[in-house]
């Protein structure tokens, strides 16, 4: 995934976005990133992953190889909705 991939889809919410925020504001707690321009508030697809950026960045582990590319990514999230395990706000991103 690249810096310019949307991490949220529901908010359009870019992994350079999570990440300049967690080095800016330093959240305490992963729950923080939701200031975030309301990252993972919507369909909760995204939490494990925010939950990924945020451990990266405040172990001071620099591993980014560990979240898919962006159309994987999305793809994922598309049979992650199907099966009805969240529910993207009105107006989100379209699924697969």
């Amino acid at each position: 995934m690249n810096v310019d991939d949307e991490v949220c889809l529901c908010f359009h919410v870019t992994r350079r976005k999570v990440e300049n925020y967690i080095r800016i504001e330093r959240p305490r707690r992963v729950a923080q990133l939701s200031e975030c321009f309301g990252a993972g508030t919507g369909c909760g697809w995204c939490r494990p992953f925010l939950q990924r950026l945020f451990e990266n960045a405040t172990t001071a582990c620099d591993s980014h190889d560990d979240l898919p590319s962006a159309s994987d990514y999305a793809n994922q999230r598309a049979e992650y909705v199907t099966q009805g395990k969240g529910t993207p706000p009105p107006g989100a991103e379209p699924i697969g």
